[in-house]
């Protein structure tokens, strides 16, 4: 199949958003939007995503909703085809839904571990799978997966989030050097602190396995200064257009990742004393 190539920067091009009910997944899809792209929100939030999609509509932008879990492959494959067979074309591919489990490694049950990888990491697996083939005959297209600064540092109280945006890390830099020899481009986002459900408590689906008052943990996430999801969408979509391999906004949570990348042990140390002045002021710390 070869479409009316190549990638269309942003007007008359085709993208799916997943996670696009709330938060990132709908700042994105709206800011795509208003660039004069076809968005489909894909979300199991259906109701929100049918929202958010109608009032794109109101405003003259293209949108539809689709009721998606990403961790059932076969259903988003056939996401993929239909919107392909609709509008003819794939330009991007927002691998964004996402789940937070907050709390020490001790507190986890085997389940959590599961449920955080088959969304966090999985989910964008089965993205990648369901687009990667369309692009290949396409012969162009970008995919896009939402990381975290979490994945670019260590970051204790959060280890199996961290985790999983690791992953999504390497699958995007890995797949990008050889997804390029086909004309298909790979980003990874690594957002910091933005003003999303998923900041305090995990969002819908997310839950938070630490006992922590909720104006505590608001305060603690207040000190973080938050980006507004709109700010960080119309930013990141200007570097997604410039092709940029990683993406990190706001742009001073950069001095983390740097402070990793030039000395391993430093990030450690800092994350480590970070991590035990955080559960003092919490009253989460254990005497040892």
């Amino acid at each position: 199949m070869k479409s009316d190539g190549p990638i269309r920067v942003f007007s008359g091009a085709t993208a799916i958003v997943t996670g696009g009910a709330s938060g990132i997944g709908r700042a994105l899809a709206e800011e795509l939007a208003k660039r004069g792209c076809e968005v489909v929100l894909a979300d199991r939030q259906f109701e929100f995503a049918e929202e958010v999609a109608s009032g794109i509509r109101t405003v003259g932008g293209k949108a539809t909703a689709a009721n998606l879990d990403v961790t059932d492959f076969p259903a988003l494959q056939q996401l993929v085809q239909d919107t392909v067979e609709r509008t003819g074309r794939l330009d991007y591919m927002f691998n964004n839904a996402g789940i937070a489990i907050g709390g020490c490694v001790h507190d986890y049950g085997i389940q959590e571990w599961n449920q955080i990888i088959d969304v966090n990491l999985r989910g964008v697996v089965n993205g990648v799978q369901a687009a990667y083939c369309i692009m290949m005959k396409q012969g162009f297209g970008h995919i896009v997966n939402t990381a975290s600064i979490t994945g670019l540092m260590p970051t204790p109280g959060q280890v199996a989030y961290s985790m999983t945006k690791h992953a999504v890390v390497g699958l995007s830099l890995s797949l990008r050097a050889e997804a390029a020899l086909l004309g298909i481009r790979v980003s990874v986002l690594c957002p910091g602190a933005i003003r999303t459900p998923i900041l305090e408590g995990g969002g819908k689906y997310g839950k938070m396995l630490m006992d922590i008052p909720q104006e505590k943990l608001h305060e603690m996430f207040e000190r973080l200064r938050p980006m507004s999801p709109s700010d960080f969408a119309e930013r990141v979509i200007d570097l997604v257009a410039r092709n940029k391999p990683i993406i990190v906004q706001p742009s001073w949570y950069k001095r983390f990742w740097w402070i990793n990348r030039l000395s391993p042990s430093l990030g450690i140390a800092l994350a480590r004393r970070s991590f035990h002045k955080r559960t003092k002021e919490l009253g989460l710390a254990q005497d040892t």
